[in-house]
């Protein structure tokens, strides 16, 4: 008898703690990311966006406790340029193996590991970024605005970290090892 009662304990524990997390699909249309990347001695650089191809966060009891996303690195473009073709030949560029090599590795990951709450509406967000194959722990902010339904984040990585890298070596000296993201993710 007595085993039968703790044993409907844990499972009513289990309903309630599985009913208490909740998975939050993004809104790919309606999320983006725009990249940045800067020359090192000079006052510009270029920009352009990449697209999510699906997304969730994860939540627990009112609170984003952590999340997956999956990037699709074949829809980078480029968009700082007037002439079209000019960012047409860039976005080739990024994708070649030059950069980001598109090709062997479509996908790039981020992968929520912890958040910590610094306010209800602001978090310091710990996750893995997976770019080349290479997963690297990045830590950012982020801003949530539940009348909207959005999380914003801006933050930079040293691309090197990540082997993306132009194979010249004065080239490489003249672009920044950061690249600058502006993300915005909608349910």
């Amino acid at each position: 008898m007595k085993k039968s009662i703790v044993l409907a304990f844990i499972i009513m524990c289990s309903v309630i703690v599985m009913n208490a997390q909740e998975t939050l699909k993004i809104n790919t249309e309606k999320s983006q990311i725009k990249w940045f990347g800067e020359m090192t001695f000079r006052f510009y650089g270029h920009h352009g966006f990449i697209k999510f191809k699906k997304g969730e966060f994860i939540k627990v009891n009112d609170k984003i406790t952590g999340g997956s996303f999956v990037i699709d690195m074949n829809s980078i473009t480029t968009t700082d340029m007037d002439n079209p073709k000019a960012n047409n030949s860039l976005t080739e560029h990024l994708k070649n193996n030059d950069f980001f090599d598109v090709l062997s590795f479509p996908i790039a990951r981020l992968i929520i590991t912890n958040v910590n709450y610094v306010s209800s509406t602001d978090v310091k967000i710990t996750a893995n970024l997976t770019v080349k194959g290479i997963t690297k722990v990045i830590r950012f902010n982020g801003k949530l605005n539940f009348e909207k339904l959005e999380m914003t984040a801006k933050f930079k990585i040293d691309r090197t970290r990540w082997g993306i890298n132009y194979n010249s070596s004065v080239k490489d000296k003249a672009i920044s090892d950061a690249i600058g993201f502006d993300v915005v993710l909608n349910l």
